[in-house]
């Protein structure tokens, strides 16, 4: 783990707030959950979709990259894609579309030697690079 002595301060930290300022109850609300040391708009999303089924996606770098190669979501930024992607994914799919495209970028899209081959969803890909054989 990158950063381990920060990450460890802001754990700490956030255990702190939570207990003093929440009753050690995670907040639901994204303002709050942003205002917590080290927790940042992508945490703030994990937690309220995982945590508490909200309709969100969290933009990491898996996700902005499936998103921007299959053009399902083009954006310059995360902020960007994320907004397409919560106007472009249907609302049934949205509890689990984060998950889903996330690992299709961890495993089959990778960033430096895609698993084209393997790809389900190859046909939607615009990846100058894609390999197939």
């Amino acid at each position: 783990i990158g950063l381990y002595r920060t990450k460890a301060k802001n754990v700490i930290s956030t255990c702190q707030i939570l207990i003093d300022k929440y009753n050690g109850e995670v907040p639901r609300d994204r303002l709050a959950l942003e205002s917590l040391p080290g927790v940042g708009r992508k945490t703030a999303n994990v937690v309220l979709n995982t945590a508490f089924g909200d309709p969100t996606i969290a933009v990491d770098t898996h996700i902005f990259r499936v998103s921007n190669r299959t053009k399902i979501a083009v954006g310059n930024n995360v902020n960007e894609v994320e907004q397409r992607l919560l106007k472009t994914t249907p609302k049934e799919f949205l509890k689990n579309a984060h998950h889903w495209i996330l690992l299709h970028g961890r495993y089959v899209c990778k960033a430096r030697k895609p698993d084209c081959d393997s790809c389900i969803i190859l046909d939607l890909c615009e990846y100058k690079k894609k390999s197939i054989t």
